[in-house]
């Protein structure tokens, strides 16, 4: 896959790493999702979601296309049909018949459909690293040919992968920001792919993913890669540093998430083809520098009564009717030697009791392994209403200073509405937690901030029964101190609750003599 791109950026509107801001977009985003929504008509999201990230990703690749055989011809000597002068670039190439002009002189015609299928194949066979990715169902009956057209035109507006975009990443951004609309529109079921952009870049914030290994089991479309990379980019750190593995066991997430990687050229692995992590891992042995997942929450059908004798399981055989922690094992399982994990899970897998989950959580805080535990604020999923929070775990904890106890966290009331339904955290928001959890690490500048923050030993966690809730640990928050003594507020109060009675009374009685007055 070709390498050495200028910038990855991370997810939709607020993808802006540990440092960006939040909610920011070039301007158009939002335009254009609102006209191309419309070109949508009755075609479900689930499925125009594939019609139009496809048409996304053609169109910024046979733009660089284009910008670099432009480049060629102006240059004395070079041939701008050398496919060699594009791969030493890192720019795909783009066949003829495939390339965007060839799709706008195409739009109106009723063969759109195949004319766009011909060039998924075209780019595909050109470029091995794209085999089996791209969408090659346009000429489907049921798609309406006349919008499709209406969309390539739509797209043809915009430049996307010209040298000028390229580096202010607009593909990155527009790509993402439709990714995050599709899951909106489709609710739970658009959830499983898509993690809310500051929940992702809180988790990156957190653990620092600077060099070595990065690995998502659950990579959905592959968000948590692309934000560790921003963040080692928005850090001045080398691109090259880390390496990306993942896997996603639904067919056509998979593919979204190998288009998000290849559109950055970011090289990972995500196995050959999709995969069901419990049952078929695909990186059996790795080891892990850092782990970033969210995992589908409370799955009851994950097939846990064929793997009761599983290696991964070191703290306990989780319940075959909740894989909460059959996730928490895969995940210490693959956990290098001082390797960190972040995740998302429900609420529940804080303090449930149930099927032997209270015995496992015990285990893994006996096993010093839980870094640190925040409680999230409602509305941040696509995914789901249940409550959420975020695990951090971290091996190699014994003889530091944190070492037998964690942080606890409580962000409940933090974020921001973003519409009507879903809350964003926001940028200060992220300093805020990031800013806590590394003072309280580093050993300096940390204060337990009641309500928000708080420190809590292993004994301490012990005598509430191994509960990983924060609000048992920060404490009630800090009011301010009132000087006035409780007898004379009481009085006062008293006072002012008599008054407002009788002007209550005498009101009624106005209100009484007007309506006789009516009769």
């Amino acid at each position: 896959m070709p390498r050495g791109r200028k910038s990855a950026d991370a997810t939709p509107k607020s993808a802006k790493g540990a440092t960006g801001g939040s909610s920011a977009n070039l301007g158009f985003e939002t335009q254009l999702w609102a006209a191309a929504d419309k070109l949508r008509a009755n075609m479900d999201a689930a499925e125009y979601k594939h019609v139009a990230l496809g048409l996304i990703f053609l169109k910024y690749i046979s733009d660089a296309f284009e910008a670099q055989h432009a480049r060629l011809a102006a240059q004395k000597g070079a041939d701008p049909e050398d496919r060699d002068e594009y791969t030493a670039e890192n720019v795909f190439w783009v066949p003829k018949g495939a390339r965007w002009a060839d799709l706008r002189k195409a739009a109106k015609l009723a063969s759109i459909g195949k004319v766009v299928d011909d060039a998924m194949l075209g780019i595909e066979r050109e470029n091995p690293t794209l085999k089996g990715i791209l969408p090659k169902d346009y000429a489907r009956p049921d798609l309406d040919k006349t919008r499709l057209g209406e969309l390539i035109d739509l797209f043809s507006n915009i430049g996307l992968g010209g040298t000028e975009h390229r580096e202010k990443d607009v593909l990155g951004r527009v790509y993402e920001y439709f990714l995050g609309q599709f899951a909106n529109a489709e609710g739970k079921l658009g959830g499983q792919f898509y993690t809310p952009s500051s929940v992702v870049r809180l988790l990156v914030a957190m653990i620092e993913p600077y060099k070595g290994r990065v690995y998502d089991p659950c990579c959905g479309s592959g968000g948590m890669f692309v934000q560790a990379e921003r963040f080692v980019e928005a850090h001045h750190g080398k691109i090259g540093d880390i390496s990306v593995y993942g896997q996603e066991s639904n067919p056509t997430t998979w593919r979204l998430a190998r288009m998000n990687l290849a559109i950055r050229h970011i090289e990972g692995n995500l196995g050959p083809q999709h995969a069901d992590t419990f049952h078929r891992d695909l990186h059996p042995d790795l080891k892990a520098d850092f782990l970033l997942a969210n995992p589908p929450f409370n799955v009851s059908d994950w097939g846990g009564e064929r793997l009761r004798e599983d290696v991964r399981w070191k703290h306990g055989v989780p319940p075959v009717g909740n894989a909460n922690f059959a996730w928490v094992q895969h995940f210490i399982h693959h956990l290098a030697p001082k390797g960190v994990a972040g995740f998302v899970l429900a609420n529940g897998s804080m303090s449930s009791q149930q099927s032997g989950e209270g015995e496992i959580r015990k285990a893994i805080v006996e096993a010093d392994l839980v870094d640190a535990m925040i409680a999230l604020p409602p509305q941040l999923f696509y995914t789901t209403q249940i409550p959420a929070c975020l695990w951090f775990l971290r091996r190699g904890r014994t003889g530091t200073a944190t070492s037998g106890k964690t942080l606890f966290l409580d962000c409940r009331k933090m974020g921001t509405l973003i519409d009507r339904t879903h809350r964003e955290l926001t940028e200060a928001d992220l300093e805020k937690v990031a800013g806590a959890y590394h003072a309280w690490r580093s050993g300096k500048g940390y204060k337990d901030v009641p309500g928000f923050c708080g420190a809590a030993t292993t004994a301490e966690i012990a005598k509430h029964g191994f509960v990983l809730t924060p609000g048992r640990y920060v404490g009630a928050e800090d009011v301010e101190e009132d000087d006035e003594p409780f007898a004379e507020k009481m009085k006062r109060l008293t006072k002012t609750l008599e008054e407002q009675f009788a002007e209550g009374a005498r009101l009624q009685d106005r209100i009484r003599t007007s309506l006789r007055g009516l009769s």
